[in-house]
């Protein structure tokens, strides 16, 4: 999706024609009418976000040639193409994506919503996201940013629609509730697993990946918690768990709660590279415990993946894990 990166490299540049070659075709992005032109901004977008240096990942400027032609082979090309195609306003694509991801919407919506019984209140949340998918007009009838420009084909199509229609939901109640909201959703698409509340729809077929991975997911975000600050875990807790407004912890610390939501962000962006670092570099066995191997980044991607299906984490019992409190102790905001 076209969006700014840096200036001082093109992060194409050092791949060979055949391998740009070889992603649009593989994309299938001939079939919406998406010029290579089109996609290969598509591809630059991907790289200039993955390799910012933000979260822990490399810069840009440090990345081989190498590096970002993995990075690239391990996207999911065909859904970016669509998502690129549909942001780029190309009406094939808009009409295919409507008539294949329409069900699937309505079906994760009722599953955020647990409104099996009021079918219209999921039909409502889920068709309430085309607009601002395609581009909201705004002033002058000028077309706004797409959300689809925020996908950038590292989970699947799927995977990061039901993320963006969980956010918005936790959005509009915090919203309604509090008057505050949280960060944009497409923002959170990719990095909000940790306060993900998607209750998505299981997999017709058993995913053998899924048994393997959800463990290892589990065991690193526990170690991850556990690196964290006491202050990030009680501010975790004190937002997710026990559920006081940004407001009242703001209160409770002397600060603005503008700067509270900052440092939330900033706390699951840590959360997000820490684990995405344990889940790569994988561990040794000790204290009783097996060794857990390292994953290659597109299997670390399919843990995050997994996060946003039906995943029983815990986050009240892994922060008392990390930091235990002592018996009938109640939290309060930090």
């Amino acid at each position: 999706m076209p969006e700014k990166h840096a200036a001082q490299r093109d992060p194409l540049a050092a791949l060979p024609e055949r391998c740009l070659v070889s992603f649009y075709t593989l994309s299938g992005a001939n079939r919406w009418g998406l010029s290579h032109e089109q996609f290969d901004e598509s591809l630059r977008s991907c790289v200039a976000h993955y390799f910012s240096g933000a979260a822990g990942r490399p810069a840009l400027a440090s990345a081989s040639a190498i590096e970002i032609e993995r990075h690239l082979e391990g996207l999911r090309l065909e859904d970016l193409a669509l998502a690129s195609a549909c942001a780029a306003g190309l009406a094939v694509a808009w009409e295919h994506f409507i008539a294949r991801y329409r069900e699937d919407l309505y079906a994760a919506a009722r599953a955020i919503l647990g409104s099996a019984r009021d079918p219209e209140r999921a039909r409502e949340l889920a068709d309430s996201l085309y607009a601002d998918l395609y581009g909201l007009e705004g002033a002058a009838g000028a077309r706004r940013k797409p959300l689809f420009v925020y996908f950038h084909g590292r989970s699947s199509l799927s995977t990061w629609l039901r993320a963006v229609l969980a956010q918005r939901h936790v959005d509009t109640i915090r919203a309604g509730r509090r008057n505050v909201s949280l960060d944009d959703s497409q923002e959170h698409a990719e990095q909000s697993e940790a306060a993900a509340v998607a209750r998505a729809p299981r997999p017709s077929a058993p995913d053998p990946d899924r048994v393997r991975f959800l463990p290892l997911l589990h065991a690193a975000l526990q170690d991850a918690l556990a690196q964290l600050s006491a202050r990030d875990r009680a501010l975790l807790r004190a937002y997710y768990v026990d559920a006081h407004t940004l407001a009242e912890i703001g209160r409770s610390l002397g600060e603005h709660e503008s700067t509270v939501s900052r440092q939330l962000e900033r706390c699951r962006r840590e959360l997000r590279a820490r684990v995405e670092r344990l889940l790569l570099d994988g561990a040794p066995a000790m204290d009783g415990s097996a060794a857990r191997p390292g994953l290659n980044p597109a299997q670390v991607d399919r843990c995050f993946e997994y996060a946003l299906e039906d995943w029983p984490f815990d986050l009240a019992r892994s922060l008392d894990s990390a930091a235990p409190r002592k018996p009938g102790e109640k939290s309060e905001p930090p």
